[in-house]
């Protein structure tokens, strides 16, 4: 369920899914303001606003690759790998 949380950036149009097309309304279309599995646009949106989080939590991006992020302290180095919707 991770892509849901993500925001579009641009606008994105789809067909009324079947069972929801309202009786004389099949000519009508949707509009997304959320990401949705299958859209190309969708793994960019929730890594977006994946990342936006932890950097608001005290994480660092590395400048090294974009996927991997870090915090320090006096107790040591927090690393997280970022992999499509999966973290290490």
């Amino acid at each position: 369920t991770a892509f849901f949380h993500g925001d579009l950036q641009e606008e994105v149009y789809m067909e009324q899914p079947p069972g929801f097309v309202a009786q004389g309304e099949s000519d009508k279309v949707c509009r997304l303001r959320k990401s949705l599995y299958g859209l190309k646009q969708s793994p960019r949106a929730w890594f977006g606003k994946f990342s936006q989080a932890l950097v608001c939590f005290g994480m660092k991006k590395s400048t090294s690759d974009h996927s991997v992020f870090y915090r320090r302290s006096e107790k040591g180095i927090v690393l997280l790998v970022v992999y499509v919707d999966d973290m290490l």
